[in-house]
């Protein structure tokens, strides 16, 4: 009996004790998913908004140089002949320029006259094309093979069909466009079954009156394999669509449908078999139908049918000619907070287990658990407002320490290449900003110069060797400008087989002129990623230059000052016979 009642005295004297710690030890496992959560949802509003970012800058590279090549076909300020006949030498060579300059996807380039002529050009290569023309007013056009800009026209062959280019719907948009240049709808191509949209423009006579329509057509499947090349979660979703509701690509799941003959027809995001699609669009167009300028990326939560949270964001694409395009990413919260879910009841499991072995021991997991996820927390909200250096001291082995590498991972990814290892535009454009602050900050500041560098016969060495080779030029060449160039100094890639370097301090104009022409030797030298025995294309760059303060106040302003002067001096040594095609700059 006493021992029963010695029994019973100690476990009402343990017993609040205990739960005294297990509420302790529940209120700081609360604390630590809280701080997950708010990490988990700070940095998931951080990677939609970067990953929708890209996904409008990739589109719009895509879209927008069919401007550049309807200007080149026809240049402002240069009148449309009466007939095609007395000016066909001169169409041919600005149309072969015209596709030149975004040869895919924008190969093709025509225009038909409101007397029924009709000029096009077609690009098989980079050297062979056809030219198709309709010389009179009335029946079908005849095709002709050449090779080179003034190649001999061969093997005419007259179509069994007639073309009437004013009954086709790009002579239409452009004749009654309000503004010169227009968008026409995005339609199915029947040979290639793939989404195609046309840019045109209208041309006028010399007396200022419509003449006809230029116009260049653009496949959409670059978009799409875009979106489909995205590292999403594994329930998560991005997708292009026009304010109709019309897919124009996917990352997963089909972006066309099937009529009742097995033909293509367009998708509308509303009759998608993904519920994710329709649930998000829906919430995105009620959104937009707010607010229809949504140019930078905006973030929202919204609910599936079954009260799933989702998180999502979007942007719009517009452009002066009707292009109006949607981007949207949505991943289920679940996706994001999964880890974070499995990290709290395994501390919740912890917790118990160590309030009945030992306060200390608990203690001591719960405050570990607690400042590490804290410590993300703060990383976290440090990324949210635009800091993506923002450090922290989490070294884990567990769920916690996955979530920690992929963080860094996250890092480590938004600001560098994935291909070279250089920092990438975004992280280039972001230090810039930074060291124009420093300017204003600082009682004696110094000035500092952007290069702006494009590889000579780049593109005749991913001809000629492939796109492996090429890649591993691009390599090579990040590797010798880290080499050649201070360590304050900072080399990024900007697209392509362009490069941007930002000199952290020069005292003046000639020694950023010094620094260029180091830049320039150091790029001359023969390419090692080409076996030596190959007939190797010239080595070399373009390197333009801009000063802070003298060319540019700002970031924009620096980088095109630098950009136009690279393009000067690529014409001058293509005037010098140096080769390389230059193209306009950005």
């Amino acid at each position: 009996m006493r021992l029963f009642q010695f029994l019973s005295l100690r476990q009402m004297l343990t017993m609040p004790y205990v739960v005294l710690v297990l509420l302790l030890a529940a209120a700081i496992g609360g604390l630590s998913y809280s701080a997950g959560r708010v990490a988990v949802d700070t940095l998931s509003n951080q990677l939609l908004s970067e990953m929708v970012y890209r996904i409008a800058q990739a589109a719009e590279r895509h879209v927008f140089g069919a401007a550049a090549v309807l200007e080149t076909a026809f240049p402002g300020g240069v009148a449309a002949p009466p007939k095609i006949e007395d000016d066909l030498a001169n169409l041919r060579t600005r149309f072969w320029l015209a596709t030149s300059v975004h040869r895919d996807p924008n190969n093709y380039a025509y225009y038909g006259d409101r007397n029924g002529h009709f000029f096009g050009l077609w690009r098989h290569s980079a050297n062979d094309a056809e030219l198709r023309l309709r010389r009179s007013g009335e029946g079908p056009r005849t095709i002709y093979r050449f090779s080179g800009i003034d190649g001999e026209l061969r093997d005419p062959v007259r179509e069994t069909r007639i073309f009437e280019p004013r009954e086709r719907p790009w002579f239409k948009s452009g004749m009654s466009a309000a503004s010169s240049n227009t968008w026409t709808a995005v339609y199915i191509d029947f040979k290639t079954e793939e989404l195609v949209a046309t840019r045109a423009r209208r041309v006028n006579n010399a007396q200022g009156e419509f003449q006809g329509v230029v116009a260049t057509d653009l496949s959409l499947r670059r978009v799409n394999d875009f979106l489909r090349a995205l590292r999403l979660s594994a329930n998560g979703i991005a997708y292009v669509v026009e304010t109709d509701g019309n897919l124009i690509g996917t990352s997963r799941g089909p972006h066309l449908d099937k009529d009742a003959g097995g033909g293509n027809v367009r998708l509308n995001a509303e009759a998608s078999d993904d519920q994710l699609v329709v649930a998000s669009y829906r919430a995105i167009s009620k959104l937009l139908a707010q607010s229809d300028e949504v140019m930078q990326p905006r973030t929202a939560v919204f609910r599936m049918a079954d009260a799933q949270p989702v998180e999502a964001a979007y942007a719009r694409i517009q452009d002066t000619a009707g292009l109006d395009w949607i981007i949207v990413v949505a991943v289920p919260r679940s996706d994001f907070l999964s880890r974070v879910n499995e990290n709290f009841k395994r501390t919740v499991l912890l917790a118990l287990l160590a309030s009945l072995m030992t306060m200390a021991i608990g203690f001591m997991v719960l405050s570990v658990l607690a400042r590490d996820l804290k410590q993300l927390a703060t990383a976290a909200r440090k990324v949210g407002n635009g800091d993506l250096n923002a450090a922290f001291d989490v070294t884990r082995s567990d769920e916690i320490g996955d979530l920690a590498k992929s963080f860094r991972t996250m890092q480590d990814k938004l600001l560098s290449d994935r291909l070279t290892g250089l920092a990438n535009r975004e992280a280039f454009l972001r230090r810039v900003d930074e060291r124009l602050a420093q300017q204003g900050e600082s009682a004696d500041p110094r000035p500092f110069a952007i290069l702006f560098i494009d590889l000579n016969d780049f593109k005749n060495i991913n001809d000629s060797f492939g796109h492996d080779v090429g890649d591993r030029v691009l390599q090579e060449i990040a590797q010798r400008m880290l080499t050649g160039l201070r360590s304050r100094d900072l080399v990024a890639r900007y697209a392509g087989d362009e490069f941007v370097v930002m000199l952290d301090a020069v005292n003046n104009r000639p020694d950023a002129e010094r620094a260029r022409s180091n830049i320039e030797q150091l790029l001359g030298a023969p390419l090692q990623s080409i076996d030596p025995a190959a007939r190797v294309a010239r080595a070399g760059a373009s390197v333009g230059l801009a000063m802070y303060p003298d060319d540019g106040q700002d970031v924009e302003s620096l980088v095109q000052r630098s950009d136009a002067d690279m393009y000067r001096r690529k014409q001058a040594r293509q005037a010098a016979g140096g080769g390389d095609a230059a193209s306009p700059p950005s």
